[in-house]
C-alpha cells in the first residue's frame, strides 16, 4: 500500500509516493475485525428470528464493496440471510448500513478541512495524504450535501429553547462578511453568553442591517421570547444600535464598552507617531486596580492630549461610565468582561476562509458556516476564572473594585 503525498505545485505524475507498511497492517486487521463484528451481528439476528418461529438460514454474502475509513479503503462483505418459508427477510447491519461508502469520521474530516480554509475542490487532495484512493469519494457534491445539512441544523438551532440556561454575562458584536459576487457585505449579529457555571455559549446569530437598533431589537426580542433572561452585564463595542435595543429589552442589564474597540477608536484620532505612547496611557486606565485609580489615569490622559487631540479625548471620556462598569463585578472576571475578544477570536477563522476562497459564501451559507465555526470553537472554550463568584452575583452580592461587600 502507498500513500500519496500531494505537491500542489506539481502535476499528479510528479507527486511523491511513500510506502507505509504500518497502515497496510492496520487496514488488514481492520477488515478482519469488521467481518468478525458482522458475523456476530448476523448470528444474533438469526437467533432472534428463530426464537420467534421463523425458519431462516445463512445465504452467502452481498458483493464486496470498499468502505472508506480513517485508515483508507477497507473491503467489506456483508452477510445475507433468507427465509425457507419464502418470506422476505433481510439482514440490516447497524455498523455497515446498506449504502454506506465512507465512515462518519471522513465526513467530519472533510468538514473540518473546509472550515479551516481548504476549498471544496482541494479537500479530496488534502485528505489523500491519509486516505489514499478513498479520498476521491469526498467530492464537491459530498461537501454540498454536508452544507445543506448545516443549513437545516442552523434553522433548528436558531429556534431552540433558551429558558433552561441563565446567562450572567452577555457579549455582542457585529461580524461583517464578504459574499459571493457583487453583493454587499453581510452583517451578522452575534450574541454569546456566560452561564452560571462559567461556561461560554453561542446564543444567537442573525443577519442584521449594519448593526441598526431595529436589527438588534429583533434579535434580543427573539432570544427573550425563547427564554433568555436579563444578564447582569453586557459587553459590546460602540455601536449605538445594540445599546439602544438592550436598554429597551433588558433595561436592568449594565453596559460595558469593549476596551479593545475603544482603544482602536481613540488611536484612530491620533497620528502614528503618538499612538504607541497613547496606547500605553490607555492601558494604565483599564489595568488600574480600582475605579478611583482608573478615573485618575483617565483624567491624566485627558489633560495630556486634550489640547492637541480633542477628538481622541472626547471619544474616550464620552463613555466614561460604560468603560469602567467592570469594577462593579468580581476582579477574577475582569479579563473576561472588558472586551468582546471571545467573539472576535472565534470568527477570525471565517475571515481566513474568505481570503483563501474567492467568493466564499452566499447569504444563507454564511450563517450556517458561522454556526459550525462557533459550535466547533465552543468545544474548546474554557470556563471563566473565578466561576464560583457567579453565584454571589446571582444572589445580589455587591462588588466594589472587584471585591465582594459581604454584610457583617
Amino acid at each position: 500500500m502507498t500513500i500519496v503525498t500531494p505537491n500542489f505545485n506539481a502535476t499528479p505524475d510528479l507527486q511523491r509516493q511513500v510506502a507505509d507498511p504500518i497502515t497496510e497492517l492496520l487496514r488488514a486487521h481492520a477488515r478482519t475485525l469488521i467481518q468478525s463484528a458482522l458475523e456476530v451481528e448476523v448470528e444474533c439476528m438469526l437467533a432472534e428470528l428463530r426464537e420467534g418461529g421463523a425458519h431462516v438460514v445463512r445465504n452467502g454474502h452481498l458483493p464486496q464493496r470498499q468502505v472508506t475509513t480513517a485508515i483508507g479503503d477497507v473491503a467489506v462483505s456483508v452477510p445475507r440471510i433468507r427465509s425457507r418459508d419464502g418470506g422476505n427477510v433481510n439482514f440490516a447491519s447497524t455498523m455497515v448500513p446498506r449504502y454506506l461508502r465512507r465512515s462518519a469520521s471522513i465526513d467530519a474530516w472533510a468538514c473540518y478541512a473546509y472550515l479551516r480554509g481548504v476549498s471544496e475542490a482541494d479537500v479530496a487532495g488534502v485528505l489523500e495524504v491519509v486516505l489514499g484512493e478513498g479520498a476521491k469519494k469526498v467530492t464537491p457534491a459530498v461537501l454540498l450535501g454536508l452544507k445543506k445539512a448545516w443549513t437545516s441544523q442552523f434553522d433548528e438551532w436558531k429556534t431552540r429553547d433558551l429558558s433552561t440556561t441563565t446567562f450572567t454575562y452577555l457579549y455582542a458584536d457585529g461580524i461583517y462578511q464578504n459574499l459571493r459576487g457583487d453583493h454587499d457585505k453581510i452583517c451578522v449579529l452575534v450574541l454569546m453568553g456566560v452561564d452560571t457555571n462559567g461556561h461560554k455559549h453561542l446564543i444567537s446569530l442573525e443577519d442584521g442591517v449594519r448593526e441598526s437598533t431595529q436589527s438588534w431589537r429583533e434579535l434580543l426580542l427573539s432570544a427573550k421570547n425563547r427564554g433568555l433572561r436579563a444578564p447582569q452585564l453586557a459587553t459590546g463595542d460602540g455601536a449605538l444600535g445594540f445599546w439602544g435595543a438592550l436598554s429597551e429589552v433588558f433595561s436592568e442589564t449594565k453596559h460595558q464598552r469593549c476596551w479593545m474597540h475603544k482603544t482602536g477608536n481613540v488611536l484612530n484620532y491620533l497620528p502614528k507617531s503618538v499612538q504607541a505612547k497613547a496606547k500605553d496611557d490607555l492601558h494604565q486606565i483599564w489595568m488600574a486596580e480600582s475605579r478611583a485609580n482608573a478615573e485618575l489615569a483617565m483624567g491624566q490622559f485627558q489633560e495630556k492630549y486634550s489640547e492637541k487631540y480633542p477628538k481622541a479625548v472626547h471619544c474616550l471620556v464620552k463613555d466614561r461610565v460604560e468603560m469602567l462598569a467592570f469594577y462593579d463585578f468580581p476582579a477574577e472576571h475582569w479579563s473576561h468582561i472588558r472586551t468582546t475578544n471571545a467573539i472576535e477570536s472565534t470568527f477570525a477563522t471565517l475571515r481566513h476562509r474568505t481570503k483563501r476562497v474567492k467568493g466564499a459564501f452566499s447569504r444563507e451559507s454564511a450563517l450556517s458556516m458561522m454556526l459550525q465555526l462557533g459550535l466547533e470553537a465552543q468545544k474548546h472554550w474554557h470556563r471563566i476564572t473565578g466561576a464560583e463568584k457567579l453565584g454571589q452575583l446571582i444572589e445580589g452580592v455587591q462588588f466594589v473594585d472587584g471585591i465582594a461587600q459581604l454584610a457583617a
